[in-house]
């Protein structure tokens, strides 16, 4: 039996425990949680997928975030990342929020509403679902989560396409509901553009309630086939209606994104929304 030398034994000992400390560990990365909602207005299950703030206390008050689309796989993930980015210490552009990402079940039915006309139903057969929807989350989402997770610092509303046209019928239907609106690349054409020639509340000087409003839109064409409604055209439209409406009190802010298409908007125009809405703190001394 051979004996090993001083200087072997070193060498095998300086292996060994290089072999102990790179064993990898894992641990698991928890971006949120995913609840499921009864709702008795739409007679079923609903995913809520939830985003807390680091640090959250369940005895303080947030504003909320609901995005619509908000499955994991839509735009949940992306999105929360953009809200966690803008409330860390060294960014904080918006106050520390909650996230609620409400997941699909009948998308196309429950962002529209009743329409007659027949191109409309070439394109989504099944529809007329956003009054209902609407009353979904006035009177059962938005008390449920404001009582399990503190709310009454302001809502905001994400939605893109069908869901920006879902949240510009909540902004000229129940505009208290929110009072900040996320718009992006809204599905005008819907009734041809019949939100366009609406005469909404908003637009009267007596609306006394607080409301900021961004849109934005690509470079995006015509979604549904009709040269009628241009999908940029139609949001600057929309800018523009609210604008030159009568209230103080509500602000608009319109962003046209030529280098983003229909399917690339979302991501860019959240981001460029927090701008918007809140913007950039003066901490220079007076």
């Amino acid at each position: 039996m051979k004996i090993l030398s001083p200087f072997f034994l070193l060498f095998f000992a300086i292996c060994a425990h290089g072999q102990s400390i790179a064993q990898p560990t894992t641990n698991s990365i928890i971006l949120g949680k995913a609840e499921v909602f009864h709702s008795a207005i739409l007679g079923e299950d609903r995913t809520l997928n939830i985003y807390l703030p680091d640090g959250y206390n369940s005895n303080e008050k947030y504003p909320i975030i609901y995005l619509l689309d908000g499955s994991a796989d839509e735009d949940f993930i992306h999105v929360t990342g953009i809200v966690q980015f803008n409330t860390i210490p060294w960014v904080n552009r918006i106050p520390k929020s909650i996230v609620i990402g409400i997941a699909n079940t009948n998308r196309k039915l429950n962002f529209t509403s009743q329409s007659d006309n027949e191109n409309d139903h070439k394109w989504v057969p099944t529809s007329g679902g956003s009054s209902q929807f609407i009353s979904f989350i006035e009177n059962e989402l938005q008390p449920y989560v404001n009582k399990k997770f503190g709310g009454n610092k302001g809502n905001t509303i994400i939605g893109q396409s069908l869901g920006g046209l879902l949240a510009t019928e909540i902004l000229f239907t129940k505009p208290q509901l929110f009072n900040q609106y996320i718009i992006i690349s809204p599905s005008l054409w819907w009734r041809d553009g019949y939100l366009l020639r609406e005469k909404p509340l908003i637009l009267d000087q007596a609306y006394t309630i607080p409301i900021q409003i961004y849109i934005g839109v690509g470079k995006e064409g015509s979604i549904d086939g009709s040269k009628n409604h241009i999908m940029e055209k139609d949001a600057e439209l929309l800018a523009k209606k609210i604008k030159n409406g009568s209230s103080k009190n509500v602000k608009v802010f319109f962003n046209y994104l030529p280098d983003e298409s229909h399917a690339t908007i979302t991501h860019q125009a959240v981001f460029n929304a927090f701008r918007f809405l809140y913007p950039k703190k003066d901490n220079k001394s007076k």
